[in-house]
């Protein structure tokens, strides 16, 4: 699989599972698990931002 590729449905796998913490943090009053959730969606919307661009240069 090429990189940009893999990039892409990595960053896609921890968008939906940071999600899901933000969720479970908000549903049990958790915070800390809320904020670890949002991080873990924010960065894997970096990590698929960075495959589109691998997949636009080709690498």
């Amino acid at each position: 699989m090429k990189s940009g590729i893999r990039d892409k449905a990595e960053g896609t796998y921890h968008e939906v599972k940071g999600k899901v913490k933000e969720v479970a943090g908000i549903l049990v009053d958790n915070p800390e698990l809320e904020a670890e959730g949002i991080g873990e969606k924010l960065a894997g919307q970096v990590q698929e931002k960075i495959g589109q661009i691998k997949k636009v240069w080709g690498k």
